[in-house]
């Protein structure tokens, strides 16, 4: 029942908050303004990252205390929404806020699950009880890598209406299923405190959307995806168990690697934002954006069985 209570707080805190942010949003200008590579006619609202993060903080607050993961989602998410909340303002004013200044955050922000001891440790093979630990320092770096990764790839999904919140409430939903399969509560609250969020700002979100998350958003559910895929499925994994969180977070991985294979065949920088993303291919398709967006949502609901049927086999 703590879960269902986690996830009912969340959902409810979100699904309050995202009228008062909207309304913010609306009197002061915080909007996201229609360009050639946004397919958006209308201004939007940018500001539903704040009602996620205090949705995903105020459930952990309440249900974790001040565990190790309470302060690495409220310190690096903060400073992830303060970010992204300059890179919005930018953006409600047709200006483009420099890459350099986020990159640096978002490797200080990386730093911080290191510094709270959730870190990768090692792997072994699925036949054997041993373990090959990493060194600090490569555990660290296998760590930063995969948190940076995480938080530029959930951004590099948000450009169609739910497509990033609904393919996080099925990443994060697989996570709470691995957690509760490897007896690990707290992850498994931030997870479902994750799913009841996203959930509920999905019915804000969904075509056509009335908000948009924003960076502020999307960095932070990408970096609570990564942290929480640390806690709880790469600590120490089995090779055949990394698999777990790779195809629960398929779709972000998926779609960073072919834009990336994309963008050096074309000899474009990695860094430019651009209209290449699967769900941009898609529409260009000819698909809708709600036909889109259901089709990733089935890719991913379908990784994220495979993750499951992965886990279940290796137990």
């Amino acid at each position: 029942m703590m879960y269902l209570y986690a996830l009912l707080f969340a959902f409810t805190v979100v699904i309050v908050l995202v009228p008062i942010v909207r309304q913010f949003a609306v009197r002061y200008g915080f909007v996201d303004r229609p360009s050639k590579r946004k397919i958006h006619d209308e201004p939007v609202p940018l500001s539903g990252g704040i009602a996620i993060f205090l949705g995903v903080i105020g459930t952990s607050l309440l249900f974790l205390d001040h565990s190790s993961m309470f302060r690495t989602l409220m310190i690096g998410g903060t400073v992830l929404v303060l970010a992204g909340l300059i890179d919005d303002y930018y953006k409600s004013r047709s200006r483009e806020f420099p890459v350099w200044p986020r990159l640096v955050a978002y490797i200080m922000v990386a730093l911080v699950p290191v510094f709270q001891g959730i870190v990768i440790q090692g792997v072994s093979a699925p036949s054997s009880a041993a373990m090959i630990l990493f060194t600090p320092a490569i555990g660290s770096i296998a760590t930063v890598v995969w948190v940076f990764a995480l938080i530029n790839m959930l951004n590099f999904i948000d450009g169609v209406d739910g497509l990033a919140s609904g393919v996080c409430v099925i990443s994060s939903l697989t996570l709470f299923a691995a957690s509760l399969i490897g007896n690990q509560p707290s992850t498994a609250i931030v997870a479902v405190a994750l799913a009841g969020s996203c959930l509920a700002f999905l019915t804000y979100n969904f075509h056509p959307a009335r908000i948009f998350m924003g960076d502020a958003g999307a960095t932070f559910l990408g970096y609570t995806l990564a942290v929480t895929a640390v806690d709880g499925t790469l600590k120490g994994a089995t090779i055949l168990s990394l698999s777990v969180p790779l195809l629960a977070l398929g779709v972000p991985i998926l779609d960073t690697a072919i834009v990336f294979i994309r963008r050096l065949t074309k000899g474009q920088g990695l860094h430019r934002a651009d209209n290449m993303h699967t769900h941009h291919s898609l529409m260009k398709w000819g698909l809708t954006q709600v036909q889109t967006v259901s089709f990733l949502y089935l890719i991913a609901a379908v990784l994220s069985l495979l993750s499951i049927v992965v886990l279940l086999a290796l137990r």
